[in-house]
């Protein structure tokens, strides 16, 4: 992601959210390149259909931000996006991820338990607009055990 992604960036993000992110949270991100990683994917026509903020510390992915544009949801976006971020991760020393979800966002969950994550633990009346619970989520291992098959990103 670039400063030039911002416009489509801040369109998925305020159809995505009741509390969304401001452009200058996303430009704060964008000075942080030690820690931040802003990821998009795109569409065959270019379009932002995706996108993702994510910090690595220590050995531990968090993702902070994650959304897909209306009309590509359930196309399996999300879903090739946080491969690649995780590969990206692991390149960089990430052993294991966590998020935090709204309890009620129903095809989040069902998303993150498909790459294998699972309840850690929950915050009670985390969000507001509306109130709500967010479920910590734990993927315990980014990379596949040695003769498992498959690809390093999940």
């Amino acid at each position: 992601m670039t400063g030039l992604d911002l416009d489509e960036v801040l369109e998925i993000e305020e159809a995505s959210f009741t509390n969304p992110w401001t452009r200058s949270m996303f430009e704060q991100e964008l000075l942080n390149p030690g820690v931040s990683h802003l990821y998009v994917l795109r569409s065959g026509q270019g379009q932002v259909a995706a996108f993702c903020v994510d910090w690595i510390v220590a050995d531990e992915l968090h993702i902070n931000n994650l959304a897909v544009r209306p009309e590509c949801r359930g196309m399996g976006a999300g879903r090739l996006l946080l491969e690649s971020v995780f590969g990206r991760a692991v390149a960089l020393g990430a052993r294991r991820a966590t998020l935090e979800v709204r309890r009620s966002n129903a095809a989040a969950l069902k998303l993150y338990e498909r790459l294998g994550f699972s309840v850690a633990a929950i915050r009670k009346n985390y969000y507001d607009h509306p109130v709500e619970d967010a479920l910590i989520l734990w993927r315990d291992e980014l990379v596949p055990a040695i003769g498992a098959g498959g690809d390093q990103a999940g």
